[in-house]
């Protein structure tokens, strides 16, 4: 089953996308909400809705991210990728010890995810903006501590996920030692719509990975491609990991990081030593597809100026 939001007659609309129509949900529903009441309630009105709605043609509906979710976690689970831009930023020709003892995250965003198709604009002073082609997991039911055999069932299911990230903003937060921060927080996009867990299953490989073809391309011409099973570590593993100590929650979202081979601008900067393919700009346009999920696409649109805030003042050192 595949659920979609949409803006529709003013506001948001879920529903079920069969082909080119959206079988609307009742008015009201969200896609959080019904993970909340469960993946039994998720399908029951799903297919009530295929069986019962009037169908809405999709062409000309706005896409909205499929769900605003609680909290966004971001892995970095791909060697590749790792390896690429650690060649970018710091040199480094070799993936740190540290990445293969445990799947690194940062918390990002809830507040400036985009649909599918909306324009992403430039962030407040940035001058080298990427892209990040991922897959997120969402979570359907409430866990923690759970081993990677029981967050396999917690996964209700996935979506397509662009981490857009300001390069330049990036690397001098994280010199601080702490962040990504404002690098990262200004746009993801999420979308299509959001696939339940079971329409993917036939592409699990033999390791438990998910086999799924992963393409990316900048006005039209592809810089990236990936299978999503190239993961150093399952999804069931990433949902394990971030409920350690703590608990995830229905409508939580993990993203995959990005894939390797063209997964991001900087990781091909990293190999080759070389600023090409450019910086996004305004007027570039990024698409992503990812097989079994579907296409998203962004156009990048100029940005506002940063609001000037003063450097930090030498502080003395005087005691009370």
């Amino acid at each position: 089953m595949r659920i979609a939001t949409v803006e529709y007659e003013g506001g948001p609309r879920c529903g079920v996308v069969v082909d080119d129509v959206l079988h609307p949900l009742p008015a009201g529903q969200t896609l959080l909400a019904l993970l909340r009441r469960g993946e039994d309630a998720l399908r029951e009105e799903g297919e009530r809705a295929v069986r019962e709605a009037s169908p809405i043609p999709l062409a000309g509906l706005r896409l909205l991210p499929p769900l605003r979710p609680p909290t966004v976690r971001d892995f970095v689970a791909f060697e590749e990728h790792v390896e690429g831009v650690a060649r970018a930023v710091t040199g480094d020709t070799e993936v740190v010890a540290e990445w293969y003892e445990a799947p690194t995250f940062y918390f990002t965003n809830p507040y400036a995810l985009v649909g599918a198709y909306d324009d992403v604009a430039v962030p407040p002073g940035c001058r080298v903006l990427d892209f990040e082609l991922e897959v997120a997991a969402v979570v359907g039911r409430e866990g923690g501590d759970l081993s990677p055999e029981r967050a396999r069932s917690h996964i209700a299911g996935y979506t397509v996920f662009n981490d857009w990230s300001a390069r330049d903003l990036q690397s001098r937060e994280m010199r601080v030692n702490l962040g990504p921060a404002k690098g990262k927080d200004f746009a993801t996009t999420l979308g299509p719509w959001f696939v339940t867990a079971d329409e993917l299953e036939p592409h699990r490989d033999g390791e438990g990975f998910l086999r799924l073809a992963m393409t990316v391309e900048v006005n039209g011409e592809e810089v990236g491609r990936d299978l999503l099973s190239n993961m150093g570590w399952p999804f069931e593993d990433l949902v394990a990991y971030a409920s350690r100590g703590t608990l995830v929650r229905p409508g939580d979202v993990l993203g995959s990081g990005t894939c390797g081979n063209g997964g991001c601008l900087a990781e091909l900067w990293g190999r080759t030593g070389v600023r090409s393919p450019r910086p996004l700009e305004p007027g570039d346009t990024v698409t992503m597809t990812v097989e079994g999920i579907g296409t998203i696409r962004n156009t990048i649109v100029e940005g506002r100026d940063p609001v000037p805030i003063p450097p930090a003042r030498k502080r003395p050192r005087e005691r009370p």
